[in-house]
């Protein structure tokens, strides 16, 4: 298993439950997750119900009920999970939540995790490794090393990113919504409840701003002043969250790339989450398609006897959700993260209206939380 992600660490579980051998390798010294905050949707919600460590995550994360976003006067965003038929909600956490949840449970079931192996290849079912070692034979390697991982092509990243930071919950926000402002395309900023992480002794929020990535050095020549500034004649409330932060290493730079594999299978090998397919931010399926493809791993080796029957199998059973909201994060993302201005003025003035019509109501919340294309119900999960 290489990778020690929301991916790698939710197959290893399951696939060590099953009765498999599993050996996790991780790049750092010390595996740790990147990013500040995320949505867990019902859909990955069920896979942690069956992995049995939904319990924590509802401890520690903050209820999500509703997207709002607002461009000036305009709603343009008003996502409710009510609208859902089999209703529920969004679970805002750390992302730092969701990886002590899945770490714990693989160090306490005693599954080997060899740290500080950075990848560089792999080969007739063994790793290579950057110190010129390599592992034995595996059966089967599964990468989930995420969109850079060493063993896909590379790509290139999406002309947009975010920068996040993880602050104490202050301020006059909704306690059980996502809210975010737009100016045009171009400026986007959020704040997501995630909930008390285990570092935290009270609420915590997320707040995040898309920047360009080649701006990335101008944001920091600029300094701290002149982003709070522009920042605050978007979104005045934000201040008590603004006044947390006194250095820019307070906040971190995610970048995001669009790229799905054609063939995630190869002889002893299959790609899983973010390595076989990423998206930009805008549908906030991330860590959740990675554990459904975790769960898919496992039941398509459960159904077939053969290893490349297995592996065929796992793809059927996902291939075409991915397949969906790759072309939807596709149509998407020039709406909330482009330089443009016609596509933006049409949100502005007629997707935020209609959407708050039935039924764009039921069509977006089942977009926003990962049921569109059924996926519970094409591996057998409780929704």
């Amino acid at each position: 298993m290489a990778g020690c992600g929301t991916a790698g660490l939710a197959a290893a579980l399951l696939l060590h439950r099953d009765g498999h051998r599993v050996t996790l390798f991780e790049r750092f010294d010390t595996p740790r997750p990147l990013g500040s905050g995320l949505l867990i949707q019902p859909t990955g919600q069920a896979v942690l119900r069956a992995l049995g460590l939904e319990a924590e995550l509802l401890a520690r994360g903050a209820p999500v009920t509703r997207l709002i976003g607002h461009a000036g006067k305009h709603c343009v965003l008003d996502v409710r999970y009510a609208a859902l038929k089999r209703g529920g909600v969004g679970i805002g956490v750390h992302r730092a939540t969701l990886f002590a949840i899945l770490h714990d449970a693989v160090l306490a079931e005693g599954i080997g995790i060899e740290a500080g192996r950075a990848i560089t290849a792999c080969a007739d079912g063994r790793l290579h490794f950057t110190d010129g070692t390599q592992t034995g034979r595996f059966d089967l390697i599964v990468d989930a090393m995420g969109s850079r991982s060493p063993l896909v092509p590379p790509t290139r990243p999406l002309a947009f990113g975010a920068l996040w930071a993880d602050l104490g919950w202050a301020g006059d926000f909704i306690p059980d919504a996502l809210q975010q402002r737009y100016r045009r395309a171009s400026v986007m900023t959020g704040v997501l409840p995630i909930g008390t992480p285990r570092h935290a002794t009270g609420p915590r929020a997320a707040l995040f701003w898309s920047l360009r990535g080649d701006r990335l050095a101008d944001w920091r020549a600029a300094g701290l002043a002149a982003w709070k500034a522009e920042l605050l004649a978007l979104w005045p409330a934000t201040a008590p969250l603004l006044d947390q932060i006194t250095n820019p290493d307070q906040l971190t730079f995610a970048s995001y790339a669009h790229r799905t594999l054609p063939h995630p299978v190869a002889p002893g090998l299959i790609h899983i989450g973010d390595s076989w397919h990423s998206t930009s931010p805008q549908l906030g399926q991330g860590a959740n398609m990675a554990l459904l493809d975790a769960y898919a791993l496992a039941l398509g080796l459960r159904r077939a006897r053969a290893l490349p029957d297995a592996l065929t199998e796992t793809i059927r059973l996902r291939r075409d959700q991915i397949q969906l909201y790759q072309l939807l994060s596709r149509l998407l993302t020039p709406v909330y993260q482009s330089d443009g201005t016609a596509i933006p003025w049409l949100r502005d003035r007629v997707m935020g209206p209609v959407s708050k019509l039935w039924p764009f109501t039921a069509a977006q919340a089942a977009l926003v939380s990962g049921a569109v294309g059924h996926p519970l119900a094409r591996l057998g999960l409780d929704a």
